[in-house]
């Protein structure tokens, strides 16, 4: 095994820190703030804050309003969920997200208004208007625009941008007690110890062909709780948005949900309006059922989109609601106030991942987990729109709870001295005779995934994608040492992972669909949980 010598420039310029917190995120910096109150934090990023996927988030954030109930944005979500979320965590959420919402506007967030009071609309499968927005659809960058000034303020946090995180660190008892992190720009790798690590790394949209996810949501979380021991949980269910911008050669660009709530109407390529007869609450219809009616209707067709028609709405209205889609749609010659939009279902979000209680707590000690990255338990088969940025504020800031406890009770902190003295080194590479494209592959991993492991499923497709998927994981042991290279690695190994759950739930559920078994059987109940130490993950744990 080779090992390069790090470049002497690269000199280990990384703060001592008493937490990390790995990604900047909606999640990540609602944590970073709660952890600041106990001690030092570090906030690893990489590429820079302003590609992570909470910025694009569009529609809003679900809250309770005043003519609203907790308890009905409760039932919404178990409803939405298929009774697969957990009612703890979906209490937590519902009941502390009005809280949340409120701190985030102290700290200078600007949601839109109607008078005197917040503007408030309805997405899909929620029975009120309880949908906050900023910007008309540039909620999640608002939302981060805020949470960024406040975490900019405190002198305890500090950030890396352009700082890969490759694996978590264990201690001899088994407790995370840090990460090992690529320097981007010089290849240096050093071990970055901390009492309590939070990992709010996001999604893993880009392992699909077709999604709406930006190009850093690659599973790296995911991926690395897997390696370092944590329990994984639900992942077979992945959430495809129904309508994504479908041209040829221009971004996978979200067309927000808000948009059928306003009125939009779904079409097939003759013009024919399809949704009710697919669903009584046609356009409202929970995402799943949606995305699956689009995709039958492509194929009733041969067509490779639906379309999505505003036209018949004031188009003053439309430039106001939706500036930030206008806008782009137009960017490439498409008028949304006079021409309907071609789309297609994309890869959205991730309603598995590393399994947490509801402060966050992984099965790992010392590593928590909020976000995207996290399983909580609140989406369940099926994530109810716009809950995702309120689960982002409400479990960040309890898994920064539960971290500085956590710490409290590990007692004075010994990684301090050992951080100073940690070596700067290149990662290993093994020496092989046999090439790989790895771009190659990684394009064949994202075709993969979309055609035996998306939007319908069935046992040979899944086995075939298991078998092709660990020949690949297989092939790039020990030859990973690019920030890319690393990303394509967790690719495979979460595609694997969404693979192998989706094999063991013999029936459909919720985002979960096989042709092979259409109706929801007994044992629907359950919960999969992969565990690397359980045979490699090859048995529910």
């Amino acid at each position: 095994m080779a090992v390069r010598r790090a470049r002497a420039a690269a000199k280990p310029t990384l703060p001592i820190a008493d937490f990390l917190v790995i990604g900047s995120g909606v999640a990540g910096l609602r944590a970073a703030i709660g952890l600041s109150r106990a001690g030092r934090v570090l906030i690893l990023t990489k590429g820079s804050p302003a590609e992570g996927s909470s910025i694009y988030a569009q529609g809003g954030v679900a809250v309770a309003s005043e003519e609203d109930d907790i308890a009905l944005h409760r039932d919404d979500t178990l409803r939405a969920g298929k009774g697969l979320c957990r009612e703890a965590a979906v209490q937590v959420l519902v009941e502390e997200g009005p809280a949340r919402i409120q701190e985030l506007i102290g700290w200078g967030a600007c949601f839109d208004k109607a008078g005197e009071g917040y503007a408030f609309a309805r997405e899909a499968a929620h029975s009120r208007d309880r949908i906050m927005r900023a910007g008309g659809d540039a909620t999640g960058t608002e939302m981060v625009r805020a949470l960024l000034g406040q975490a900019r303020s405190l002198p305890q946090i500090a950030w890396r941008d352009h700082h890969f995180t490759v694996d978590l660190l264990k201690d001899g008892e088994g407790r995370c007690n840090g990460a090992l992190v690529l320097d981007e720009s010089s290849g240096a790798v050093r071990q970055v110890k901390a009492r309590a690590v939070v990992l709010s790394t996001g999604g893993a949209g880009q392992t699909y062909a077709r999604t709406t996810n930006p190009s850093v949501a690659t599973g790296d979380g995911v991926a690395m709780a897997y390696r370092a021991g944590a329990i994984v949980e639900d992942m077979e269910f992945v959430q495809f948005h129904p309508t994504a911008l479908y041209l040829p050669a221009t971004p996978q660009f979200l067309l927000s949900e808000a948009m059928r709530g306003e009125g939009g109407i779904l079409r097939n390529i003759a013009g024919e309006a399809f949704m009710k007869r697919y669903h009584e609450m046609a356009e409202m219809a929970p995402r799943d059922i949606v995305s699956r009616a689009i995709w039958n209707e492509m194929v009733a067709t041969s067509a490779r989109h639906v379309y999505l028609d505003v036209t018949h709405l004031n188009p003053g209205f439309i430039r106001e609601r939706f500036p930030t889609i206008y806008a782009t749609c137009l960017r490439y010659d498409v008028d949304i106030t006079e021409e309907m939009i071609p789309v297609c279902p994309s890869a959205h979000f991730m309603m598995g991942g590393a399994w947490t209680d509801t402060y966050g707590a992984t099965s790992v000690p010392g590593l928590f987990a909020a976000g995207e990255v996290a399983c909580s338990g609140v989406h369940g088969a099926n994530r109810l729109a716009s809950n995702s940025l309120l689960e982002g504020l409400v479990f960040g800031a309890r898994a920064a709870e539960a971290a500085a406890d956590y710490a409290i009770r590990l007692g004075p902190s010994r990684n301090g001295a050992a951080a100073r003295k940690a070596a700067t080194s290149m990662l290993p590479a093994e020496e092989r005779s046999d090439q790989l494209d790895m771009e190659k592959l990684r394009n064949s991993l994202r075709r993969l995934m979309w055609a035996k492991v998306g939007i319908i499923r069935n046992r040979e497709g899944l086995q075939s994608a298991i078998a092709q998927l660990e020949k690949w994981e297989e092939r790039l042991k020990g030859r990973c040492q690019t920030r890319r290279e690393l990303e394509i690695q967790n690719m495979v190994t979460v595609g694997r992972l969404v693979a192998m759950a989706a094999l063991q739930r013999a029936h459909s559920l919720g985002a979960h669909f096989r042709s092979d078994f259409p109706e929801e059987l007994s044992g629907w109940d359950r919960h999969i949980q992969l565990s690397a130490s359980a045979s490699d993950a090859k048995r529910v744990v």
